[in-house]
C-alpha cells in the first residue's frame, strides 16, 4: 500500500477555501481516481507544534493506492483536469509526497488499537 499525501503550506498571503476542496474538488478527484483509489483522507491544519502556534500547512489530503503504478495509472489521464482546479480553493502550489504505508492502524468498536502492518 502506498499513499501520495499532498501538503498545501499554510503561508503568510495564502488562501485556502476548505469548503470548495472538500465539497468541489476532493469529489471530483475521487470519481477520476476510479476504483484504484483505495481511500481518501483529508486534514485541516489548526495548530504547530503548540496549541496555540500557527498550522505549518493549511490542509493535507492522503490518498491511498496499491502500488505506485497504480496512482500514476490512475492520475496521469486525469493530471491536467485535477490540477487545473487547484487555483479554485488556494493559491499555494502543493507539495507531493509518495510513501510505503508500513503500519495504519484503528480502533475497534471495543477500542482496542488494530495495528495493520505491511509485509
Amino acid at each position: 500500500m502506498i499513499k501520495v499525501s499532498v501538503l498545501y503550506p499554510n503561508t503568510t498571503g495564502s488562501r485556502f477555501d476548505m469548503d470548495y476542496y472538500c465539497n468541489q474538488h476532493m469529489p471530483m478527484v475521487k470519481d477520476k481516481l476510479g476504483e484504484a483509489c483505495k481511500g481518501i483522507a483529508v486534514d485541516e491544519g489548526i495548530s504547530g507544534e503548540t496549541p496555540d502556534g500557527t498550522a505549518p500547512y493549511a490542509a493535507v489530503c492522503h490518498l491511498f493506492f496499491e502500488t505506485v503504478e497504480a496512482f500514476q495509472g490512475a492520475f496521469g489521464p486525469h493530471a491536467e483536469t485535477i490540477m487545473a482546479d487547484i487555483p479554485n480553493y488556494t493559491n499555494v502550489e502543493p507539495m507531493v509526497q509518495i510513501s510505503k504505508v508500513l503500519i495504519n492502524a484503528s480502533r475497534s468498536n471495543t477500542g482496542e488499537m488494530h495495528l495493520h502492518r505491511a509485509g
